[in-house]
């Protein structure tokens, strides 16, 4: 049965990234905004911390922690800056994570050791401009010659894209198979014929790094291969769903942040004589605001326990993001509503926390694809 107790390990976790993020992080947070650059120094930090390979186990150069630490790790960044959270998460959930688990020894040692120490940026290579929600449709190839796999294509919404120097790409190596056609791939930065595009403007989250890149014969030695040809798409897909965790922790950690926020202002803010916290409207917003956030709490953390344990996440997981995500859209945007005219304004952290928050009902399966796999679930277990 699922209990919602921290472990004085678990607890100490959580006070050090939160002290870590107050003071490390929130001094920072616009001017990396601003500039839309990624903060290499606070992931040296977070490296040095252990934080940067929270999944990987000590003997390759990791904490060995499981994803109720993940969880938490992430939900406090994200109290702070949603972009940090993000590329923590898509470098340890994803590159990092996809070569723990389904990379052979010899990969393992090379390539975890740098990525949990945080010397070197990981990369995921799955969406394309024609791909999105159906990832399957890729066109990426990978074509095998000699000692080395060929790829070309191009990937779009890279985390990571300008900055990340190790890579796991998606590619066909079988291009008449309508299944078990795709394959993995992890590549080096400085590889032959990987380009780096165009860095994408964004809305929100403009500190994680975002970009396109090509390949054009980009040669990758065969030994490179993660994982048996033709299961890359369906490793993938159990990476995700690990993902959808540190999503909805990412939703989770907004929310909170919005909800302080907002509590906060609403006891200074005077209107009428009155303090806003005095007014039932504003009550009954943080009423709402509260009781979505401790939901979201219970469907994140029970997900994450179940990984913990080795149980199916299929469902739980996808509840967990679904809800999380949705409601920490309408927690911010409560949040600016409480603020009024200075929720508008760069000055407040709702303004940012609105922005950033959209994404979290997209990245790591939209919400239409979260319920498309809970609704399969709830019909195919009648």
């Amino acid at each position: 049965m699922f209990e919602f107790t921290l472990s004085d390990q678990q607890l100490l976790i959580q006070q050090t990234i939160r002290d870590f993020a107050e003071n490390e992080i929130r001094p920072v947070v616009m001017k990396y905004d601003e500039s839309q650059e990624f903060p290499m120094e606070i992931f040296k930090k977070l490296g040095e911390m252990g934080f940067m390979g929270i999944l990987v186990p000590e003997e390759y150069g990791g904490s060995g922690l499981g994803y109720i630490e993940y969880a938490l790790i992430v939900e406090e960044l994200s109290k702070v800056d949603p972009s940090v959270s993000l590329s923590l998460a898509a470098h340890n959930g994803l590159c990092t994570n996809h070569i723990l688990l389904f990379g052979n020894e010899s990969q393992k040692k090379k390539y975890l050791p740098d990525l949990a120490a945080g010397k070197k940026i990981g990369t995921w290579c799955l969406t394309e401009a024609v791909s999105g929600s159906d990832a399957g449709s890729l066109l990426t190839t990978a074509e095998k010659k000699g000692g080395k796999y060929y790829i070309n294509g191009s990937k779009t919404f890279v985390t990571h894209g300008t900055v990340g120097e190790i890579s796991v790409i998606m590619a066909k190596t079988d291009k008449e198979k309508t299944k078990k056609n795709i394959s993995a791939f992890i590549a080096e930065k400085n590889y032959p014929g990987y380009i780096i595009g165009k860095k994408e403007n964004k809305l929100g989250c403009r500190a994680s790094d975002t970009a396109q890149l090509s390949f054009e014969d980009l040669e990758v030695p065969a030994e490179n291969l993660l994982g048996e040809e033709g299961e890359g798409f369906h490793n993938a897909l159990t990476i995700l769903e690990g993902g959808r965790i540190s999503i909805g922790a990412m939703a989770l950690g907004i929310s909170e942040g919005a909800y302080e926020a907002s509590v906060k202002y609403s006891k200074e803010r005077v209107q009428f004589k009155k303090t806003l916290s005095e007014f039932q409207a504003t009550q009954f917003k943080l009423a709402d605001m509260k009781t979505a956030i401790e939901a979201s709490r219970l469907l994140v953390f029970r997900s994450a326990w179940l990984k913990d344990q080795g149980q199916s996440i299929n469902l739980a997981a996808s509840q967990a993001k679904l809800f999380a995500s949705e409601a920490a859209v309408k927690i911010t945007e409560q949040a600016i509503q409480i603020h009024g005219g200075y929720g508008f304004i760069k000055e407040f952290p709702v303004e940012k926390f609105y922005r950033d928050v959209k994404l979290t009902t997209i990245g790591e399966g939209t919400s239409e694809i979260q319920r498309m796999v809970i609704s399969r679930s709830i019909l195919e277990s009648l």
